[in-house]
């Protein structure tokens, strides 16, 4: 069975959200000024990537973010959308690159690579469920 068969580079996700109190660098952390935090920029990235690629994978497998290198060159105030964008450009075994971007109403604010990883559901949640007892 291959985990990748019906993944192709080249696609492409979209993911959409509006910037509100909850979603600040205030809110996060991140910085004192009320406006869409790097961090949720970040989340919104890789749920883009997320949505393109886990549809597309056989039952009991999905992907986990395990690189993410962006830079965050505008800034979006509370009321504004922002909608990221992600294009797979690699498939190389189980790990995926994707070229990510994110846009808000009038110009590019975020931009970058972002790496998955195609993991055995079951599986990862054992091993994570392990370091619980392990502690």
């Amino acid at each position: 069975m291959s985990l990748t068969a019906k993944l192709m580079v080249g696609l492409r996700g979209i993911a959409r959200e509006e910037v509100t109190a909850s979603n600040t660098a205030v809110a996060y952390g991140s910085g004192n000024i009320n406006v869409f935090a790097t961090p949720a920029m970040v989340g919104l990235m890789e749920k883009a990537a997320l949505g393109s690629v886990d549809p597309l994978l056989p039952e009991g497998y999905t992907t986990v973010g395990i690189r993410v290198d962006v830079e965050h060159i505008a800034a979006t105030p509370v009321g504004g959308r922002v909608e990221t964008r992600s294009e797979l450009t690699e498939i190389d075994g189980r790990r995926l690159v994707f070229k990510v971007e994110a846009y808000d109403d009038r110009e590019l604010v975020g931009r970058g690579t972002h790496e998955r990883f195609i993991v055995a559901t079951e599986k990862f949640l054992q091993k994570v469920a392990g370091k619980r007892s392990a502690g």
